[in-house]
């Protein structure tokens, strides 16, 4: 079976420049010395990534059934560069495909097993498809809410009937007495005791009927508990079998179960059916030497997933990162000849367009992070790199944040004091921005303004939209530099500083109503390399010196 695929099969070799920038590493800690082992995702991996997305959206069936994807640049003993391809889980239903990289071993020795497993796992879901749907959980709330309707209407007739009788009762007061007055106002209590009666006789009705329904759905309620209890039972017995069988190698030729690897009643659902296991793994047994990786997300994505198609992603927290010290280990180094393609990040990625003893302006790349992210698989960052390279790198913080995707000026202040003030210049919008943009459509109108209120939905992040009630406002200044085919490219001053303001302002229809080019999260279909989005000046007071700073970086695209 071809698993090996040359360099021309994703990209023009023509047309590509040797460039070994760095967006991402895969980085582990070798479990026997410590070392901190690095893997990275170069441009050229992600220009072959591009090229298996393009082969991907030829077929609708991959965008149906949403998963990642893999690609491992790799180096044959002869010296000639060839390309892996995996994807994660299964395939259609097969783990073995024509073209990709196989599951790692162990998965034949639990096959019939799993079968059996997936059978009984499909019984208990068409079961508790049929229990959530039980008819008498829409009778219930069709008559509960009928009941409430009479209730409600109840009261308010009852309501209007004790201010009805108190009003007669101050006028009996006035107009009678003696046996007549006791008489009349024994008649207004009876009356009472009968609205009573009827709101009890009611209340028994509702109970009557509901309770029996209620019962048949606590009754459902916990035949679906019990159901959910054994597909757990069944899916973890399922998934320590697997465990067990399943067997990774590295570079050192070591080779340890998922078992050995993970810690005791930790190992997640999936481990080691990931793209990143399966390279590597394959790699490291078919002696090819790995020079970069790159991973990305195809196909629709369910609600709990939360991936956008097209974006490259890092090492999963849970189920690769804990894996990849172990897979890394027996990587070539500096020690044993020939280029080192793990060299960690250099200033040549970052460069400085302006230093002092107070502040640090960066020319960020697109695809690094300007500040480390909450898990293990993106920390890498302007700001954990410069704290890496630099002697007083600890003290860095950013002033401002840039999208990963968004190349272009970054401030970072190299004492508290010089943070605190930059960032109120910020928040007081006394610094000047602008940015160059490529919009993938013709833009009629020459310059202007857009106002919007900005909301960030917390089921869809980062996604950001445009919600009159809950929104922040954020104002952008545009004006068209030139009209190039069917693109335009424009200025941005954005006034505010929202998460993706700029973005969201270019695709909604309430704004400019175009996407930025290589924007797929704001709708951007057309094939770009990157986001077209770039900071490229900035002015501001200098804290220290009291003088305006102009900064400007070129525009990459």
């Amino acid at each position: 079976m071809l698993v090996l695929h040359s360099l021309a099969h994703f990209i023009d070799i023509n047309s590509v420049v040797s460039n070994l920038s760095v967006s991402y590493y895969y980085q582990g800690r070798c479990p026997h010395t410590g070392e901190l082992l690095k893997l990275p995702r170069t441009l050229i991996a992600e220009a072959i990534a591009y090229g298996l997305m393009q082969q991907l959206a030829k077929n609708d069936c991959y965008e149906r059934e949403g998963k990642m994807y893999g690609v491992l640049l790799v180096e044959l003993p002869d010296g000639e560069q060839r390309v892996l391809k995996a994807f994660s889980g299964l395939l259609r239903g097969e783990s073995l495909v024509e073209g990709w990289v196989p599951s790692i071993p162990g998965r034949d020795e639990v096959v019939l097993e799993e079968a059996r497993t997936l059978a009984e796992l499909d019984t208990i879901k068409q079961e508790l498809i049929s229990l959530k749907q039980l008819p008498e959980r829409q009778q219930y709330e069709t008559l509960s809410s009928e009941f409430e309707q009479q209730l409600r209407a109840m009261s308010d007739r009852h309501r209007d009937s004790k201010h009805q009788r108190h009003e007669k009762r101050l006028l009996l007061s006035q107009t009678l007495n003696g046996e007549l007055l006791t008489t009349a106002l024994e008649q207004l209590e009876v009356q009472s005791r009968q609205h009573g009666i009827e709101r009890r006789q009611l209340k028994r009705q509702q109970n009557s009927t509901l309770q029996p329904l209620q019962q048949r759905i606590l009754t459902a309620d916990a035949r679906i508990r019990e159901l959910k209890q054994q597909r757990q039972a069944l899916s973890r017995q399922l998934q320590a079998q697997m465990h067990a069988a399943y067997s990774l190698t590295n570079f050192s030729g070591e080779s340890l179960s998922l078992q050995q690897l993970m810690p005791a009643g930790s190992i997640p659902t999936g481990t080691g059916e990931c793209c990143a296991p399966k390279l590597l793994h394959y790699a490291a047994t078919h002696g090819l030497k790995p020079l970069a990786m790159a991973e990305f997300w195809w196909g629709a994505s369910s609600a709990n997933q939360d991936k956008i198609q097209g974006q490259f992603y890092g090492a999963c927290a849970e189920r690769c990162q804990p894996l990849m010290g172990f897979l890394l280990s027996g990587l070539p180094d500096k020690g044993r000849g020939g280029k080192n393609h793990f060299l960690t990040a250099s200033f040549a990625e970052l460069p400085i367009i302006y230093e002092d003893e107070w502040l640090i302006a960066i020319n960020k790349p697109a695809g690094l992070l300007s500040v480390p992210g909450r898990y293990l698989n993106n920390q890498d960052s302007v700001v954990s790199r410069l704290r890496h390279l630099l002697a007083d790198g600890m003290g860095l913080n950013a002033v401002h944040r840039l999208d990963q995707e968004t190349s272009g000026i970054l401030l970072l202040a190299r004492d508290s004091q010089t943070y605190r003030q930059l960032s109120q210049q910020f928040q007081e919008r006394q610094v000047y921005k602008l940015y160059e943009a490529v919009l993938c459509g013709s833009l009629t109108i020459a310059q202007g303004a857009i106002e919007l209120p900005l909301w960030g939905n917390p089921e869809n992040r980062p996604y950001q939209q445009v919600n009159w009630q809950r929104g922040k406002s954020s104002l952008t200044n545009f004006r068209v530099i030139s009209r190039e085919g069917n693109y335009t490219r424009v200025e941005f001053m954005p006034l505010t500083g929202r998460t993706h303001q700029l973005r969201v302002h270019a695709a909604d229809s309430l704004g400019l109503g175009i996407p930025i080019l290589g924007d797929r999260l704001y709708g951007c279909s057309t094939s770009a390399n990157r986001l077209h989005l770039h900071a490229r000046e900035i002015h501001f007071e200098h804290p220290q010196l009291k003088e305006t700073l102009r900064l400007q970086a070129k525009t990459p695209f």
